[in-house]
């Protein structure tokens, strides 16, 4: 059965920075893109941002407006791992944190999450002072 495994949630504070993992299980990441998404309790799920898969070691991003100045989306094909990394966080930045991933082999991601069919359980994030 293949699934992502998201890590690298917890406690931070206020103005903090935290960097979340996105790995993969059961398959490798090379030829998925992969969107980043949060979901709180009783609200939609959000878009952050998305990554395109590896085409000859060059990635393209997308943003989700909100979210371009302060969280960053990356990838390390060596890993077989996709990173968000967030800085200046805020306590409305407080949310359940989750990677999915399409096989999409080329220059296109999404940032709508049902375009996803890969996902994890979530990793928690809390930013509380």
């Amino acid at each position: 059965q293949v699934h992502v495994v998201e890590s690298g949630g917890g406690l931070v504070q206020p103005g903090g920075s935290l960097t979340l993992s996105c790995a993969a299980s059961g398959f490798t990441l090379k030829d998925y893109a992969i969107g980043w998404f949060r979901q709180g309790p009783g609200t939609e799920r959000e878009s952050i941002a998305c990554i395109t898969s590896d085409d000859g070691g060059i990635h393209r991003t997308s943003y989700h407006d909100p979210h371009t100045n302060r969280f960053t989306i990356s990838r390390d094909n060596a890993a077989d791992t996709v990173y968000l990394h967030m800085s200046e966080l805020k306590p409305e930045d407080t949310d359940l944190y989750y990677c999915a991933a399409r096989r999409q082999i080329g220059s296109t991601c999404f940032l709508q999450w049902r375009r996803y069919d890969v996902w994890g359980r979530g990793t928690q994030v809390t930013v509380s002072s």
